[in-house]
């Protein structure tokens, strides 16, 4: 099945740890010499209603993608938070 990238941007995605909806994709983490995805990026929403300040973006390793459907990307986070600690934090 092929998949373009501007069909991911609009798919939900969901930990299957917890079952929390982290978001959705804002750019893909792509190593240039070999093509390869290396990871997903989620901005998480920030300020009223998301509106008004970008949240911290958080990033999920290629490895951790359980599943690309057609209306849902699963993923397997056992721990957000400190997988990101210090990536992006601001």
């Amino acid at each position: 099945m092929l998949v373009k990238t501007s069909e991911l941007w609009i798919l939900d995605v969901i930990n299957t740890i917890d079952g929390q909806r982290l978001g959705n994709i804002t750019d893909l983490d792509i190593d240039l010499a070999t093509g390869k995805i290396n990871a997903l990026i989620l901005s998480e929403p920030g300020g009223f209603l998301g509106l008004f300040r970008r949240g911290r973006e958080v990033v999920i390793p290629w490895e951790k993608v359980m599943l690309i459907g057609i209306d849902v990307i699963l993923v397997e986070m056992a721990s957000l938070r400190a997988h990101n600690r210090g990536r992006y934090d601001t």
